[in-house]
């Protein structure tokens, strides 16, 4: 299964869409420009929301707090390293490694691979494919490259 998730490019915050493999439309992701730091709520295609991904603020490397449904289920937090991203991850049981431009991901529970995290490199925005096996972790796999997204962002202001 996969999901193709674009950033729009002319929004006043970050705003993302994200369609299922037939590229119909499956969830919408908005920053809320009032808060300090990246909060980033999830909606599903009726606009309820599900998921709200928190910037901790007053933390030294970018760190965040993920949500599903009103109830804290994990965090990731960047770790320091000099030439590639590489994150801390409490969420799920998984671990994240990443390439060396920070482009590719696999997310990986103990020795079992959960899912394949590619940007698309040529397109206005960012974009990601997710490619994952079990429907339960469609929206877990989401939130968690928008954190990643988002921790990407505030390490390069």
């Amino acid at each position: 299964m996969k999901l193709l998730i674009k950033q729009r490019v002319f929004s006043w915050a970050d705003t993302y869409d994200v369609y299922d493999e037939n590229e119909n439309p499956k969830y919408y992701v908005e920053a809320k420009l009032l808060s300090i730091g990246h909060q980033l709520h999830v909606y599903d295609r009726n606009r309820n929301e599900i998921g709200v991904i928190k910037e901790k603020i007053m933390t030294f490397l970018p760190q965040f707090d993920i949500e599903i449904g009103g109830r804290y289920v994990g965090n990731i937090q960047q770790k320091f390293t000099l030439f590639y991203p590489k994150y801390e991850i409490d969420y799920n049981g998984w671990r994240v490694d990443g390439d060396f431009l920070g482009w590719n991901y696999d997310v990986l529970e103990g020795c079992s691979h959960v899912m394949h995290i590619q940007k698309e490199p040529w397109h206005w925005g960012d974009t990601y494919v997710i490619n994952y096996e079990n429907p339960a972790h469609e929206l877990t796999g989401l939130l968690l490259i928008i954190a990643i997204d988002a921790a990407n962002c505030s390490r390069n202001k």
